[in-house]
């Protein structure tokens, strides 16, 4: 089965930019729905982005459309998310979630990794 591994959060001052980095391995990622999910302090997890492997669309939460973009790396097995533009209530632990059956990751998507830590400070 898939494992994933997030890197690439960190502080950053809003309006920076940043890189995360979702690697997997024991599965070939292009073959699974991939995406990025975020959960603040006291809240639930939401969606942020997502590439169905249906074509590779992508679909974005409304709250970072325009600014965040999902990518895929298919040589390296590895999804990309490029942040940019970032605010305050960007601030989160972001998770990379991966699903061989749904065309598009959910909450309830199978494989999921530890989180990395991305803090932007005002």
């Amino acid at each position: 089965q898939v494992q994933l591994v997030e890197s690439g959060g960190g502080l950053v001052q809003a309006g920076g930019s940043l890189r995360l980095s979702c690697a997997a391995s024991g599965g070939t990622l292009s073959l699974y729905s991939t995406g990025w999910f975020r959960q603040a302090p006291g809240k639930e997890r939401e969606f942020v982005a997502a590439i169905s492997w249906i074509r590779g669309t992508t679909y974005y939460a409304d709250s970072v459309k325009g600014r965040f973009t999902i990518s895929s790396d298919n040589g390296k097995n590895t999804v990309y998310l490029q942040m940019n533009s970032l605010k305050p209530e960007d601030t989160a632990v972001y998770y990379c979630a991966a699903d061989r059956i749904r065309t598009v990751v959910s909450t309830s998507s199978h494989y999921w990794g530890q989180g990395t830590q991305v803090t932007v400070s005002s």
